[in-house]
Order: structure tokens, then sequence, then C-alpha cells
């Protein structure tokens, strides 16, 4: 719709992973966002009528995007080290890419 509103916004992977609640920017003053369990990078969350208002008015959707803290300190490495050893998780395999 032409009155439909977009807005990027960076999630915790704890908030991702989850489930969170946020506040978040809307033309009309901030609102608080559930944040789902399990959310992905590129998850698409719908505010209805929090568009550019109009007749009907828009809505706005929270495109979410996962940022990852830096590992900027040994502490940081080492918390790092332990999810990948802990976690065994590789993205590239569950998408078929790697064996």
């Amino acid at each position: 719709m032409g009155r439909d509103i977009y807005l990027e916004l960076p999630v915790t992977p704890w908030e991702a992973a989850l489930g969170a609640h946020v506040a978040v920017p809307t033309l009309g003053g901030k609102v608080d966002l559930t944040i789902p369990a399990g959310s992905q990078t590129g998850r698409k969350l719908r505010l209805q009528r929090r568009g550019l208002p109009g007749n009907p008015p828009g809505d706005q959707y929270v495109v979410l995007k996962i940022e990852t803290p830096p590992a900027d300190s040994d502490t940081a490495r080492d918390f790092y080290r332990r999810m990948e050893q802990q976690l065994k998780f590789n993205p590239r395999r569950a998408a078929g890419l790697e064996s």
C-alpha cells in the first residue's frame, strides 16, 4: 500500500531467540512491540494503522535485524567460543549449503 512505512529494527540475538518486548518509534509515538521467540533477521512484523495517515491509514512494518555483540575482549571471545562448542549451530548446513 502507498501509505505503508518500514523500519529496520536492530535486535540482540537473545531478544530474537527468547522473545522480547521493545519500544518502537512510530509516527504517533512509541509503542511496545512483541518480538516472537525464534525470530530471525528479515522477519517482518506489522503494526496496523501506524503508517502514514490517510483514508485508510497505512501500516508500519518492522523488519528485524539481528546484531551480534562485538568480540572485542577476552571475556567476549571466550563466551563466543563456549557458544560454538555447546550449541553446535551451523546455519549453512540448515540451509543446505554445506554438508
